[in-house]
């Protein structure tokens, strides 16, 4: 199995997105970036802020700067241009799945409706990509999704969220070596 290059935090662009549940992706890519000391610039070929990680210069992180729904763009220029396959990328997004605090590292499957993750199965022509699904929680009927995740969480959900992507950044190591058994232990055992 292949080590992670290319680490991508899903959201939408703009400030009025910023502190969205749907922009969870982004938290974790600019968290990393914090931590590792990496710098995220523009980059219009790529449609997306995008960086080396600091402590790998052959791995990327990258934002896209299109909208959720038309991450695939950003995933494929990037992938295809740097010769990145599909199970070396990792997506990092929201999950309404999970209550918010949660996190979960899988590996293929479906897009459970989520679409920014439909726009790169259809850019890389395959589901076979890692994710890290973060736990943001549902709002408990099908109709009320949209306007959900377009919200920014309550204070106890932002510090679980927040708790969790933070907890998650310490498995970063192991995803560069491609150690995802011991990712996923770590990662769904912690004590919450």
């Amino acid at each position: 199995m292949s080590a992670i290059k290319l680490f991508v935090g899903l959201g939408n662009p703009g400030d009025q997105y910023a502190s969205t549940r749907h922009n969870a992706g982004f938290w974790w890519v600019d968290l990393i970036a914090s931590q590792t000391k990496s710098q995220l610039s523009l980059d219009a070929k790529m449609f997306g802020i995008v960086g080396k990680l600091s402590t790998h210069q052959d791995k990327w992180l990258l934002k896209p700067n299109t909208f959720m729904n038309a991450s695939g763009k950003s995933v494929a220029a990037l992938a295809n241009y740097y010769k990145i396959k599909p199970e070396e990328i990792l997506v990092i997004h929201d999950e309404l799945d999970l209550p918010a605090g949660q996190i979960k590292l899988k590996f293929g499957g479906g897009h459970g409706g989520h679409n920014g993750l439909r726009d790169i199965h259809a850019a890389l022509g395959t589901p076979n990509y890692w994710r890290l699904r973060i736990g943001i929680g549902h709002p408990g009927d099908k109709n009320a999704v949209v306007n959900y995740v377009l919200k920014a969480p309550t204070k106890d959900e932002q510090q679980a969220i927040d708790n969790s992507i933070y907890e998650s950044t310490k498995v970063l190591d192991l995803l560069l070596k491609g150690e995802f058994e011991s990712a996923m232990l770590k990662l769904h055992t912690k004590v919450s």
